[in-house]
Parts: structure tokens; sequence; C-alpha cells
């Protein structure tokens, strides 16, 4: 067998990770284990242990506005207006939905059908909740229920609680419905009416919960103010100043504690019996991180709460004292665990940590997502962070606008972020001792930052390489808007050795070495050659320049895009020679390549020897906004004749590998549904991750050994059957004979199989095709394999010298 020449390679998604909630309600079991997430009109339900996906609800079209956990799957005829909130009872068997056109719906969920139907709201439904009152005086909805009440008396209404009290405990169900027009309603479900409307609010309610223990409702709404109602009189018993529009309030701890959350962000603790604020103050969040909503289940640890960016954050509440009298003011709720619904627009990742366990996430906003890679853990608790796949380990805070590129050092305990609030910031990677922080921030850019460069091989003393974390990399590259290059000197002493450093808001000087005029527009990438000596910069102006990195002066120009380059690498040390065009022949190593990616849709190959184009790749159908080598072939690979190659991203969706000397795309990676941003590397495992606008980051395993090993065992036992063929034709083997060349496709075979055996002289007797083994084994074949057989005769058929052999075989079939 005479092996190939080239390697197809092979790529397969081999982990994503994907948006699990974009908005809307919020749903956990009562155990806490499975959470239940509105995803456009998709209900996607999550292991909150593991992370794993384990089912979804597929919508109608419309989008998902409220859901809940019942007992029983049942599909109910919705109201003929949107659904915006609903509530399940204690027992899972009845079903409040209340809709935008103020009407309030309870259902028997095992039989499906409305068991009640109440009105009287003038706006939209905002909250709902079931409790069972332990007692109660029904307060007067009405001008003649007053005028009653006034001629009533109090033995009549001790007689209506003594009533109350010995009633069956069914008819002790209660439903609380609050509206945009500010009122709570009471409704009955036994006397089917409204028992008490409480209209202190001005704005629209949106918390409502019950305390059995209390015998008392909390009411929290957009008027800023919490109300603690008296379930036995239906009349306040204390109205809370909270000062911040209230997104969601209820009973916590044995009702000891009253939470809420809104406009601010920060879930605060209040005391129900007091009124008083029990947490201390903390600074409001920024924009985007509104709590919109809260939930919390009777014996869970924790309060989950959900913000405006589609973030989902638990808090424990395992540190509450039982006795709210001894403790004056207690610390904010800690947070054990946060989880990003959706990761929005990728638009940069890298790789941190020595060991890549870490991926680093710049989602369109002003933060940094470090995202756990490792595998599942099936005994991690619900709260414990970091221990699955996709996790959200931190959050690195400090920038006040979109951060735009990231880069990491070789080490992968040094992050650089650039943003458009003008700064880059250096963030210290610490895992193994659980700490993320900040280090440095560079001030001196006029406009938003596009492009920055770390290192990629140490630099500084020994001790550098023992324990990266202490040791920052020596300088950092800063490409802006404003058409300039910035080198920045990083103080090089280890961090223990500057102890202001370690303090709260103190961080190690820099400043920049020098300043460049680099570009007529905009810097879109930079990147740092192999040992630190030149880096190169690209722009919209259609140019790569290639700099020293120590005075920063221009070493050349590449020039031969149409569009905007937005991307540039430089290649790997021991990277081969790579041969160019025709007319340019092989091209020298000794100075090293450069590949650009650009908004032409094409991607180029450099030679830095004349800093001409080696090879142009064309195959995008969109921007190419991302490219990359892949890892060079190892030894052995090389003795199979495994390329050098390169991999792109673009703005068509498409991630394509390249082989970098014929400039032939070696396989195409497609699973995203928008323009790839981001595209990076793991140089251990040479899996490629890419992440678009999509929200979706692909883990791409290099499947290319597994196909090759497959396709050399195909190969293997194709010979051996044809090998077998030959055998059972020689020894009259027939039936094995006609279904080995049917499977093997080889008609030329089966054809001089039959034209042997219709040639037979003299046939043998009472044969149709002159042998009767053949006429069995055509008598007793599958449907697959009469079909290839008749396929096979319809061809030969139309050769008048085979047309005979496919009219006897045809007569026998």
């Amino acid at each position: 067998m005479v092996s190939r020449n080239t390697v197809v390679s092979t790529f397969e998604p081999e982990r994503v990770i994907q948006p699990l909630y974009t908005g809307g309600d919020v749903a956990l079991q009562r155990s806490g284990h499975i959470l239940v997430t509105c995803l456009g009109e998709e209900a996607v339900l999550t292991d909150l242990n593991t992370g794993q996906a384990l089912a979804r609800a597929e919508g109608d079209g419309e989008v998902l506005t409220a859901l809940t956990i019942p007992n029983l799957q049942r599909t109910l005829k919705p109201h003929s207006t949107p659904v915006v909130t609903v509530a399940v009872d204690s027992t899972g068997t009845l079903l409040g939905t209340g809709s935008a056109d103020g009407v309030i719906k309870v259902w028997d969920i095992r039989g499906g059908f409305v068991t009640h139907t109440f009105r009287g709201h003038n706006g939209v439904i905002s909250a709902l909740h079931f409790f069972e009152a332990s007692r109660e005086i029904d307060k007067p909805v009405g001008q003649k229920e007053k005028k009653k009440a006034r001629r009533s008396t109090k033995a009549e209404d001790d007689a209506m609680i003594g009533v109350e009290l010995t009633e069956n405990p069914a008819t002790r169900f209660r439903l609380a419905s609050g509206s945009e027009d500010g009122k709570i309603r009471i409704w009955h479900l036994s006397k089917r009416k409204a028992i008490a409307t409480l209209d202190l609010h001005l704005s629209v309610i949106r918390g409502l919960d019950f305390s059995k223990h209390l015998n008392a409702l909390v009411s929290g709404s957009r008027d800023k103010t919490v109300i603690i109602w008296d379930a036995q009189t239906w009349r306040p018993n204390r109205v809370i100043p909270v000062l911040e529009r209230v997104e969601t309030a209820g009973f916590v701890e044995s009702s000891h504690y009253v939470y809420t959350g809104g406009e601010s962000g920060k879930l605060r603790i209040w005391s129900p019996r007091t009124g008083r604020q029990l947490t201390e103050e903390q600074p409001a969040g920024g924009e985007g991180n509104e709590i919109t909503h809260a939930v919390y289940n009777s014996g869970l640890d924790f309060i989950m709460s959900i913000h405006a960016d589609q973030s989902l954050v638990l808090h424990s509440i395992s540190a509450l004292p039982i006795d709210t009298n001894s403790i004056d003011t207690i610390e904010p709720l800690p947070v054990i665990r946060r989880i990003s619904g959706t990761h929005d627009e990728i638009i940069d990742l890298a790789y941190v940590t020595p060991d890549r366990s870490l991926l680093a996430l710049a989602t369109n906003s002003e933060d940094i997502r470090l995202v756990s890679l490792a595998t599942e853990n099936p005994n991690a608790s619900s709260g414990e962070a970091g221990s699955y796949f996709g996790a959200d380990v931190a959050l690195l805070q400090g920038h006040d606008d979109i951060i735009i590129c990231v880069d990491v050092d070789w080490s992968g305990c040094w992050l650089a972020t650039g943003a458009k609030d003008n700064t880059a910031r250096l963030w210290r990677i610490d895992h193994a001792r659980i700490s993320y922080e900040h280090y440095a921030t560079y001030t001196g850019h006029a406009e938003s930052l596009g492009a920055l460069a770390l290192p990629q091989q140490p630099l500084g003393p020994k001790p550098s390489s023992s324990s990266p974390p202490d040791y920052p990399p020596p300088f950092l590259l800063t490409g802006s808007q404003d058409k300039t290059i910035k080198r920045w000197e990083i103080a090089k002493s280890p961090i223990s050795a500057s102890p202001s450093a370690n303090k709260k808001g103190a961080h190690p000087t820099s400043r920049a070495l020098y300043t460049r005029k680099a570009h007529d527009k905009d810097i879109n990438a930079i990147s740092i050659n192999h040992n630190n000596t030149l880096f190169a910069s690209a722009s919209q102006d259609r140019t790569v320049k290639i700099w020293s990195v120590q005075e920063g002066e221009v070493q050349g120009i590449l020039r031969g895009h149409r569009r905007g380059v937005w991307s540039v690498k430089f290649a790997p040390k021991e990277t081969p020679p790579i041969s160019g065009d025709s007319s340019t022949g092989p091209a020298s190593s000794r100075h090293g390549l450069v590949l650009t990616g650009s908004g032409d849709q094409t991607v180029k190959i450099w030679s830095l020897s004349d800093y001409s184009c080696l090879r142009t790749l064309e195959g995008h159908t969109n921007s190419v906004l991302k490219v990359l080598w892949m890892p060079l072939p190892s030894p052995s690979e090389q003795s199979s004749k495994r390329p050098v190659q390169i991999a792109s991203a673009g703005g068509d969706g498409l991630v394509k590998v390249w082989d970098a000397s014929t400039g032939e795309a070696a396989c195409t990676l497609d699973n995203h549904t928008d323009r790839i941003w981001a595209l990076t590397l793991d140089p251990t495992t040479g899996t490629l991750v890419s992440g678009g606008g999509d929200s979706v980051v692909t883990f791409w395993k290099d499947t290319t050994s597994n196909t090759m090993a497959a396709k050399a065992a195909a190969s293997t036992a194709r010979v051996e059957q044809e090998q077998q063929l030959a055998n059972h034709t020689h020894a009259g083997n027939y039936r094995e004979a006609i279904i080995l060349a049917l499977t093997l496709n080889h008609p030329a075979r089966l054809l001089a199989l039959f034209q042997g055996v219709v040639g037979r002289s003299p046939p043998e007797e009472g044969s149709l095709s002159g042998l009767r083994a053949v006429d069995e084994v055509l008598m007793t074949l599958s449907d697959e394999q009469l079909l290839e057989l008749l396929r096979r005769v319809r061809d030969w058929n139309t050769n008048a010298r085979t047309a005979a052999v496919a009219q006897r075989i045809l007569n026998v079939v």
C-alpha cells in the first residue's frame, strides 16, 4: 500500500460553553439542585452542581416571560394577552397566572382546567403568591361592605373569626396579587372573591411573600418602600423606606429576616420587627448590575439574585444569626458563586494559569470573566464555585468601559487588558492561591485601546521561571485609535519586595518608555516575536509594520492587503521554510515569518527576509478577524509529512485550518451563527478555542491522528476483504463472493464472476443463471443488496458486450 504525501486534518467540537439565560424569569427546584431559566423561547434545565444542561423545553415561537416548577407536566390554554407572572401553591396542584390585561387565573394542574378567574386590577399583574392563612379578618373591599362593617358589633367580628378558625384547612388557601396600579389584592379561593385590597404602595408591586410564623405578608414596590402587612387585620405593621426601587422582596431564615434587591444591585437584609437595615451600607453596582429578581426556597443556605446583565449570583445566608435582637449590623451576604447566563458577544479570549485551566473572556462589558475549564465534579455542592467546566471562577473589575483586547504572557499568570476607557490594566492571576488581583494601570492614550501584547518568553531573572506570579513581565506594548504605540515599563521587582504594592489601591508605578506615531488609522493588533526583539502592528490603514522592541524603530512595512488588517502573528521559533509562489521560490526562515488576516477576506504569509508576501490564502467570504499558527509538527508527525498549519476565523462564522505550504484549506470548522471575533490555542493539546457574537465558545479537538488511524484500519480491512473476495471466487464460494463484491463496490469483479457462471458449458440442470448455487444466492439477497445488484445490471444492460449477462441475471431476479 502506497502512503499518501498529505495528511487530511480533522477537528471536532469537543466542548461548548453556550448561553443558558437571556432574560425573563428564573425558577429553582425546592432542593436547589435544578435551575430553570428562560433562553429566548426555550426553557433550559441545568444541574446546579455540575453545570450540565439536563433538558431543553422547546417553545411555541414566543419569548418566555414567566416560568415555575410544578410537580406535573401539563400544557394549558393561555390568556388572550401575554402571561407576565406565574406561581404554584405549596401542594404543587394549583397554578396561578397573571396576564398583561389584569386578569388572574387559577388552574388545576392535574385536570388542566381553570378553577378561578379573578378580575379587579387595572394593569399588568406583576406579582403572585399563594399562601395559607392561619387567621384573618376579612377587610371590606367596597362601600356597601364598609357601611355594613360599621354597623357590625364586636361580637359578630369575634364570631366570624371563630368560623374562620374552624374551617377546613383547604379553605384557608389565599392568593396575593400585585399589579402595576400599586394595589395588592388578597383573593379567598374558597369564597372566590377578594377579601382585602391593600393600596398603600404608589408604584408597581414587584415582590410578595408570606410568613406563616409571623402571620404577615411582605410586599416590595418600585415606590422604594417595603411594607409588612398583618394577615389578621390586613393593616400595615411596618413601612420600611428602602430608598431604592425594589424589584424583589421576601422572608428568609424562618422569617427572622426580610431581603430586598433593586436598582443598586446589592442584596440587603432587614429586620421585619424593627424595620431596620441589618447589612452594612454597600456601594451601588455599575450599569447592568441591577437586581431584577431573586429566588429563595425554604431550607436552602443561599439566595439567588438575578441581575440585568443576565448573571445569577448565589449569596450565602448560612452565617445569619437566629436572634436578630442581639445584632447591630452584619456584613453583606458573601457571594459563594456567580453564574453567567450569557457571555454576550465574545470579543476576545485567552488561556490563563500555567496549566491553562482557566479561560479569560472579554464579553462586551467592562469586566473580565475567568471561566473554569475543569472537568465536571459530580460530588460538588450547589454553592461550590469553579467545580465544573464553564463555571465562573472570578470577575476582574476595574475598567470603566468595554474591554476590547486581552493578552497573556508566557507563564499564563499575567493578563493584560485594553478598553474603551483609554487605559490598559495588568492583572496577576495566581490560581493556586485563589488570587486574581489588579496590579497596575497604564494611562496615556488619547483614545480607546485596540491592541496590546506581552512578552512570550521569560526575560527576567531565573526565579521568574519557577514562581511567575511573583515576577511580572518586563514591558507591555499597547496600540490605540489615537494611531500611536506605547511601550510601558513594568516594575521588575517581585510584589513581595514592594509592601506598598500589596496595599489596597496601591500598585507599582508605570511609565511609557516611548510613544510612536505608528499608523494613519486605528491599530487593531500587536504581536511580539519569539525572542522579544521585534513586534508587529496591524492597522486599518491596510499596512503592517515591523518594529524593534528596544528602540521602537520601524524595520519594515508589509503592504499588499486591500483593506484594513485585523490580526497579525509571528511564526514560532522552529517554523520550517515555506515556499512561496512559483515566481518567488523558497522562503528563508532565518529571519522568520509573519501571518496576517484582513478585511479583504484573505490571509497572507510574509517573509521577514525581504518583507514580501509568500502566499495569499483565499476562502473566507467575510473579513478575516483572527489568525494564528498551529503547533508545529512533532518529529513523528514530520515523518508522516504533516504540514505546517495555520488557522483563521472570520466574519462568516467559520474557522479554517490551512496548509501553509500549499495554501489550501485543510478543513473548515462550523459551529457559530455569528462572526468569530476571538481565536486562541492551547499549545500543549492543540485545542482551538473560538468565540463569537453568538455568545458561544467552542473548543475544537484535533482528531487528525484518530482519523488517520481509522482510515489506516479501514484500508487494511479493505485489503483483507479484497483478498477474501479473490479466495472465495477461486474456491467457488459464490454467496460470500457476491456479497463481498457488492459490499466492496467492485462491479468489475462481480461482472467477471457472473460471466464465468453464465458462460459455463454445459449449464447446470435446472439453473437459470448456469449454477443453482448462484440462483440460491440471488434469491436470498437483502433489499439493500438487491438494489445495488439491480443498479449494476442496469449499467451492464447498456453495453452490447455485457447485455447478455445482464439479461440472464435479471431473469433470475
